[in-house]
């Protein structure tokens, strides 16, 4: 069996920057401490570079959103982000309808310089301010302070940016649930158009890894989820991803195609892509080295390049069932064969069962988690997981 796509998904392209002030202990992304000065020039000439060695396997695509995350990426001067925007653009078919999004954290912002990446091209904000509540920033071992985050949203809005997102986490050590909701309300006073709420989990290789808080237990941590759902529901925000809440037609589209497996290029350090072909049937997934040293030292793509794999028949349908059930509306199914270029029928018996077990419900051609299967998503996934083999083996040897 081999993937036919008839239509090839949307494509993004991610860009990576890994510098910040101070790693955060929560923190598993690619990020490193910044010591001195940043190598802007060099680091965007490498991105400039990386990103037309990446063009080849996209020809005659258009760009959809644009993803600038880190790391901090709002450490950059203007005059980088604006160098880096104008490469993008002459490089690139971007759409006409385009989001761009950048991530800044509060300690960061200055007026002018938000101004100039307004100017430059950006045209959505996702701003890390994860709490307000000064003890809660000092035990993550934020940067910056309250008056800070607040100071920041009010520069983006004088700054022209009208989508604004705000990051929040939960289930933080030592936090009740009235904490919580202090933040959350303090975030919907502010009156942006989007806001994440992640729960703080304990990540491998990471400073609290090794030296664990004391976090809420599980029934704090599932009342806390609970009120923040209500709230901002009663807010006027509708949640359409796990962590995602938006208001009405400011939905992130770059996540949005993340999670429906669309493609997308990934450039920088540690950077990671997704790429489909229609012209072999593959889906291949790319990662560049992830230290900015030797990403820095690259001469040629190959030497950017940390590895290279083909997605296997069995993980498409897998991956495809782990990021597109995380919607609250699930997918039209004739999406799957779109994206994936493989059939749905091979996953019918295990949907079935979902559906039986009232984790899974289908409307007309729409596939989604019921509510319980929602709250249990871990419990509907791991339904997906390999046990029974799907499809006849292929050999699909990954590129050296």
């Amino acid at each position: 069996m081999s993937r036919n796509f008839r239509e090839l998904p949307p494509l993004s392209l991610y860009v990576h920057i890994p510098w910040c002030v101070k790693k955060c202990p929560y923190c598993d992304f690619n990020s490193h401490e910044q010591r001195g000065d940043i190598p802007e020039q060099h680091y965007i000439d490498a991105l400039l570079n990386d990103l037309a060695d990446e063009l080849p396997l996209v020809w005659g695509r258009s760009i959809s959103t644009v993803f600038i995350g880190g790391g901090t990426p709002s450490l950059l001067s203007a005059a980088a982000v604006e160098r880096l925007m104008s490469g993008i653009r002459a490089l690139t078919a971007l759409a006409p309808t385009v989001e761009i999004t950048m991530e800044a954290n509060p300690g960061t912002f200055e007026q002018q310089r938000f101004r100039d990446y307004r100017e430059s091209g950006i045209n959505r904000l996702s701003i890390g301010i994860q709490s307000f509540n000064p003890q809660a920033l000092k035990t993550l071992g934020r940067v910056h302070s309250a008056d800070e985050a607040l100071r920041a949203v009010d520069i983006a809005k004088q700054a022209g940016f009208e989508e604004i997102n705000l990051d929040l986490m939960f289930g933080l050590p030592e936090q009740s649930t009235s904490a919580a909701l202090a933040d959350l309300r303090t975030a919907i006073d502010l009156e942006t158009t989007h806001l994440s709420c992640y729960e703080l989990t304990l990540e491998p290789n990471t400073l609290f890894a090794r030296f664990p808080p004391k976090l809420p237990d599980d029934e704090a941590r599932a009342d806390m989820q609970n009120e923040i759902i209500d709230t901002l529901t009663g807010a006027g925000f509708e949640r359409y991803e796990i962590s995602a809440y938006a208001r009405t037609s400011h939905r992130s589209q770059h996540n949005v195609n993340y999670w429906q497996f669309g493609d997308y290029l990934g450039i920088g350090a540690g950077a990671h892509g997704k790429i489909s072909s229609a012209a072999d049937g593959t889906i291949v997934r790319r990662w560049k080295h992830k230290h900015p040293a030797r990403y820095l030292e690259a001469t040629c793509a190959a030497e950017r390049l940390g590895s290279e794999d083909i997605i296997s028949l069995e993980e498409t349908g897998l991956e495809f069932m782990m990021n597109a059930l995380r919607l609250v509306d699930g997918f039209p199914v004739p999406l799957f064969e779109q994206h994936t270029g493989t059939s749905l029928l091979p996953w019918q018996s295990t949907i079935d069962k979902a559906i039986e077990r009232g984790l899974l419900e289908r409307s007309g051609l729409q596939l989604k988690a019921t509510p319980t299967g929602f709250n249990w998503l871990n419990d509907t996934l791991e339904m997906f997981l390999p046990g029974v083999r799907r499809y006849p083996v292929i050999p699909l040897n990954p590129i050296s």
